[in-house]
């Protein structure tokens, strides 16, 4: 039985705030925090790629502020999630965690390892950038309407994560259909957090004066960090992985062919085998 689908939820309270969030997987190792994409909860979290990873070492997902059953109100800047989401990992973590962040959730872990060194022993960036910078390209023009869509349905779902070949068309009914198979789902991320994470992204890529982007301060992050994602990413052109991996001082670069943004739901199982290897090595280079 898939430990991701029958894990219970657990909620901590911070200050004002409840999150809500599942620990599961191997009982040692440092944990593996996951960072999640705008729109996504914790059943966004697709189990073909997270119970293998929780074979190998303790797993954490959760729901930042004004997402499923967290309370409170999402915060409209990367900086401000940053800051809730180093609360709740203090609030439940003895010592340093790893971080996987997927999208809006790798600008979380950039802004997380650069506030909180000590708390982070390694990095994986999924389908992310660095923020507004020389050569990083915005999201295609198909994006922005459908992101912000009442309804994130699987034809938009298709769009967005994956790409219109046959394999791509597959993989995105296929991880759909995974996704939801969880019998207490939780609520889909009301309106006016959406707005809000949209918001958040707009200021991170430069969209506002004083946008808070990483893109400057890359060469701050002496971690050992993993950068992947598809060779067809609309939402977050793949160029931006190129740039932020030679900015990284050490940082690795994996692309895998015919995938988009959802690479690592269309690949789960090399995806799951690199993440372990690459999170099981124990030098503070990225490399072996």
């Amino acid at each position: 039985m898939s430990q991701t689908l029958t894990a219970p939820d657990h909620f901590v309270t911070v200050g004002d705030e409840t999150y809500a969030y599942r620990a599961f997987g191997a009982s040692e190792g440092t944990p593996l925090v996951f960072l999640s994409r705008l729109r996504g909860t914790m059943d966004d979290w697709d189990h073909a790629l997270i119970d293998p990873i929780a074979a190998d070492r303790p797993v954490i997902l959760f729901d930042n502020l004004g997402v499923g059953r967290t309370s409170g109100r999402n915060p409209g800047t990367v900086t401000e999630m940053t800051a809730s989401a180093i609360a709740f990992v203090e609030a439940i973590a003895d010592g340093p965690v790893d971080l996987l962040g997927f999208s809006l959730g790798g600008y979380i872990a950039q802004r997380f390892v650069l506030a909180r060194p000590d708390l982070v022993r390694r990095v994986v960036l999924a389908g992310t950038g660095p923020g507004y910078g020389e050569g990083i390209l915005p999201s295609e023009p198909v994006v922005a309407p459908l992101r912000t869509a009442p309804e994130l349905a699987l034809d938009a779902f298709r769009v967005l994560f994956f790409t219109d070949s046959q394999a791509g068309i597959r993989a995105g009914d296929d991880m759909w259909r995974r996704i939801h198979v969880r019998a207490d789902r939780e609520p889909e991320v009301p309106m006016d957090a959406v707005l809000q994470q949209v918001a958040a992204i707009r200021n991170w890529s430069g969209g506002v004066e004083g946008g808070d982007q990483a893109f400057p301060e890359l060469e701050k992050i002496w971690h050992p960090v993993l950068v992947a994602n598809g060779a067809h990413d609309v939402m977050i052109p793949t160029v931006n992985s190129f740039i932020m991996s030679q900015k990284l001082p050490n940082a690795e670069l994996h692309v895998y062919p015919d995938s988009g943004h959802g690479f690592l739901f269309q690949y789960p199982d090399a995806f799951s085998q690199l993440v372990n290897g690459f999170l099981a090595r124990t030098g503070s280079r990225a490399t072996a």
